[in-house]
């Protein structure tokens, strides 16, 4: 007899009942597992949050934002982390506490980096002290204890960018805000900070009851409204008029940007009014006659820019691409079903994979080394103008002790004024030229060609 093999052997029906049968079943509770599991992701994406308090208008404090918002409220903070990159970043450098600053960590000094800041800072408080600037959780730790604090008493105004000041502003103005920011504003700082408790806050850009996004700056919403009139869009409202995507950029221009304190009331005002490119905020300061101090080398009026990201990255490829702040600085992040921001704010840097390459398709390694080609190039044309400004107020000091004539002496003054400010507009703003690499250098260009145009402004005419 033949060997038969099982291929050849026909099942039973009874048998082939029973295989069907538990087929089946495994089948139908696969697809059962499966629609449960889509059903739950949907309920979590259709209830992004769990109400376990009721937030008000009033709630300013973080951790009680964060019983209804873990996620987000963890990765806040997590902006403690001081890690370096290249060309930013901050070291956490040990220090002993003091009774006049408690502090055991801080960030290392940029004065000591470099010393030819001092030069260009002589007579104004930065030249005292100036650090590499820490995570939004250190914000309004270092403003306080800052040795600025000590040489050159600050306004209350300082706060506006370093503390959550929303619910102080209604209080001060009866619940308006702008009446609140005037009044915080002509403040000493000393009196102020007893007024304030969090660094920038959930409340500082969310609405409470939508958790929609909004500026609670009035110096923002007066200064956009400026600049929208110079485009010829009058009366602009930014919490009205301003789309989603423009709001996760504005939110964050509250504070990134150049700024001064207008007047004997410290009002901060963000100089707009005629541009905001570097040159149409220099022809403001010129029409107002603002000056930030008298340089203590040259006796030129000088100007201190502060931090114009928002200012810089409108020159950039990324706004001109509708790239808003909050996509590389804050990306959207999976967990679960649910798609949040990240509010882990930090150098986009120490998070290629989320934060470039989900529309630049090259590896990690190819996209960093761009962002740091482009930060190299700026910071060596940093440091050509640096030296030259260094010059400039050298020959403007020594022709001073020379007896040169006043009017000579202001033709050289000037061109420090424009050139140092250009310089400081790139040197505050935080991406060593990645939000608009050639608008850096272009600014750097124009600051060496004007601080060597001082120079050769105190030499004696040809013949003499």
């Amino acid at each position: 007899m033949g060997f038969k093999s099982g291929f050849d052997m026909k099942l039973k029906p009874p048998a082939l009942v029973l295989l069907t049968a538990g087929v089946t079943m495994v089948v139908v509770a696969g697809l059962t597992a499966l629609l449960m599991n889509i059903r739950e992701h949907k309920e979590e994406a259709r209830n992004p949050f769990f109400r376990v308090v009721t937030l008000t208008d009033d709630t300013e404090d973080p951790e009680v934002w964060g019983k209804n918002f873990p996620l987000q409220y963890d990765l806040y903070r997590r902006t403690v982390d001081q890690v370096r990159t290249k060309h930013g970043g901050s070291e956490a450098l040990p220090r002993t506490p003091t009774d006049a600053d408690p502090r055991s960590i801080v960030a290392q000094s940029r004065l000591e980096e470099d010393p030819r800041l001092k030069t260009m800072w002589n007579g104004y408080a930065f030249a005292v002290d100036f650090r590499e600037e820490r995570g939004h959780a250190y914000m309004l730790e270092d403003q306080t204890f800052t040795e600025r604090q000590r040489v050159s008493p600050q306004p209350g105004t300082c706060l506006n960018c370093h503390a959550s000041m929303y619910v102080t502003f209604k209080k001060l103005g009866d619940g308006d805000i702008v009446k609140g920011f005037e009044a915080v504003n002509r403040m000493p700082y000393a009196e102020a900070r007893e007024l304030v408790k969090h660094p920038v806050s959930c409340i500082d850009c969310h609405d409470a009851d939508t958790m929609q996004l909004r500026v609670t700056r009035p110096a923002f919403i007066e200064g956009i409204r400026a600049l929208k009139a110079s485009q010829g869009i009058a009366n602009y409202d930014v919490n009205t008029m301003a789309t989603r995507q423009e709001m996760r950029a504005f939110v964050c221009g509250q504070c990134h940007v150049e700024y001064y304190f207008q007047g004997a009331d410290k009002r901060l005002v963000y100089p707009w009014a005629k541009g905001i490119r570097v040159e149409n905020i220099l022809d403001y300061y010129e029409e107002v006659g603002h000056k930030d101090w008298v340089h203590a080398d040259s006796g030129a009026d000088a100007l201190k820019a502060q931090h114009p990201e928002f200012e810089m990255w409108n020159q950039g490829v990324h706004a001109r691409s509708g790239v808003a702040c909050a996509d590389c600085h804050m990306p959207y992040l999976r967990q679960g079903a649910l798609k949040i921001s990240d509010h882990h704010v930090r150098s986009p840097l120490l998070n290629v994979s989320r934060a470039c390459q989900t529309c630049h398709r090259w590896t990690e390694e190819e996209l960093k080394a761009r962002a740091e080609t482009i930060q190299d190039r700026t910071f060596q044309a940093r440091n050509t103008a640096m030296d030259a400004l260094v010059a400039l107020i050298g020959d403007i000091k020594a022709a001073r002790e020379a007896g040169v004539p006043e009017a000579q002496l202001q033709e050289a003054r000037r061109a420090q004024r424009r050139a140092q400010f250009m310089i400081d507009f790139v040197e505050a703003e935080n991406s060593t030229g990645f939000h608009a690499g050639q608008e850096a250098v272009r600014i750097l260009g124009q600051a060496i060609d004007t601080a060597r145009q001082g120079q050769l402004s105190l030499r004696p005419p040809v013949g003499r």
